[in-house]
C-alpha cells in the first residue's frame, strides 16, 4: 500500500475509534453491580463483622444490589429488598454486572418494598381518622379518632395486636381498648391486604355539662380490613375500615372507624 493511501485510511478510521471509545466507556459506567448468593444460606448482618446482628437470612439464588463499594475486609455492602443496607461475606456471594435493558435483569429497590413481616418480632402503628358512633339522642356523630397499636409477629401472615384509642371530642372521653389478631393475605406483595378481628371495651366519660354523651361501659367486638403498603426503610402505611359492635345487657349498637397511619415492624 502506498504511503498516501495508508495516511488516508488512518484519517478515516481514527475519528471512528475516538468516538467509539467514549461510547464503550459510557456503557461500562452504566453497568450496575449485583451480588448473587452461591451458598445454601447466607447471613446478612447490620455491620461488617460476625459479631454484628443478623438482619436477614438469604438463600441460594437470591440477588441483591451492591451499594457501590465494599465494606471492611471481605464484606460486601448490599441493599435488601426493603431498602435497608446490610453486609454479606464476599465468599458467599458472586458479584456480576447488569446493563440497562438486559432481559430478566434484577433491579434496585424502588419506593415500595415487601412488608418486613419475615423475620420481624414485633411492631407498632399509630392511626388517625374518624369514629362514627351513635350518641345520647340515638343520632350518629363523627369524632376525631387516634389509636396506638402494638403487635407481636407470630408468623409473617399473622400478628397479635393490642390497641388503645380515644375519640377526640370536647364533650368528654371515649376510650376504646382491647386486642385481636390480623391475617395478612399477601405478605410478599408491596401492597398487602389484611383482615383483623378482635374484642375489647368502650368506656365513655362525658363532661358534666355534656348533652351529647352519656356515661357507659360497653363490651366491644370489632372486625375490619384494609391494605398495608410498605415503603423503603421498613416504613409502613396502613389504610383500614373497622366495624365496632358495642353491647351490654340492655343495648346494642354499631360504630365504624375510618383510619390511616404509619407503622413499623422490627
Amino acid at each position: 500500500m502506498r504511503p498516501s493511501a495508508l495516511l488516508l485510511a488512518l484519517a478515516l478510521v481514527g475519528p471512528a475509534v475516538a468516538v467509539a471509545a467514549p461510547g464503550a466507556a459510557r456503557a461500562a459506567e452504566a453497568a450496575d453491580a449485583f451480588a448473587r448468593v452461591v451458598v445454601d444460606a447466607a447471613e446478612l448482618r447490620s455491620g461488617p463483622s460476625i459479631s454484628s446482628r443478623v438482619i436477614y437470612t438469604a438463600h441460594r439464588g437470591e440477588t441483591f444490589a451492591v451499594d457501590g463499594r465494599q465494606g471492611t475486609g471481605f464484606w460486601l455492602r448490599v441493599i435488601l429488598p426493603d431498602g435497608r443496607v446490610s453486609y454479606a461475606l464476599g465468599d458467599e456471594m458472586q458479584v456480576f454486572a447488569v446493563r440497562p435493558g438486559e432481559p430478566e435483569a434484577p433491579s434496585r429497590p424502588g419506593l415500595f418494598a415487601t412488608p418486613p413481616l419475615e423475620g420481624a418480632n414485633g411492631g407498632f402503628a399509630i392511626l388517625g381518622g374518624v369514629l362514627a358512633i351513635p350518641v345520647r339522642d340515638q343520632s350518629t356523630r363523627a369524632f376525631g379518632y387516634l389509636e396506638g397499636r402494638p403487635s407481636i409477629v407470630v408468623h409473617r401472615t399473622v400478628t397479635l395486636d393490642g390497641y388503645i384509642a380515644n375519640a377526640l371530642t370536647a364533650d368528654g372521653a371515649q376510650i376504646l381498648y382491647g386486642g385481636g389478631a390480623t391475617v395478612h393475605f399477601a405478605p410478599s406483595w408491596a401492597i398487602c391486604p389484611f383482615l383483623g378481628i378482635g374484642g375489647g371495651g368502650l368506656s365513655v366519660r362525658p363532661n358534666a355539662d355534656s348533652f351529647v354523651l352519656k356515661r357507659e361501659d360497653l363490651w366491644m367486638a370489632r372486625a375490619g380490613g384494609g391494605v398495608l403498603m410498605a415503603l423503603r426503610g421498613r416504613i409502613l402505611v396502613r389504610l383500614e375500615v373497622t366495624n365496632l359492635t358495642l353491647f351490654d345487657s340492655e343495648s346494642l349498637k354499631n360504630a365504624q372507624t375510618y383510619a390511616g397511619g404509619f407503622g413499623v415492624y422490627f
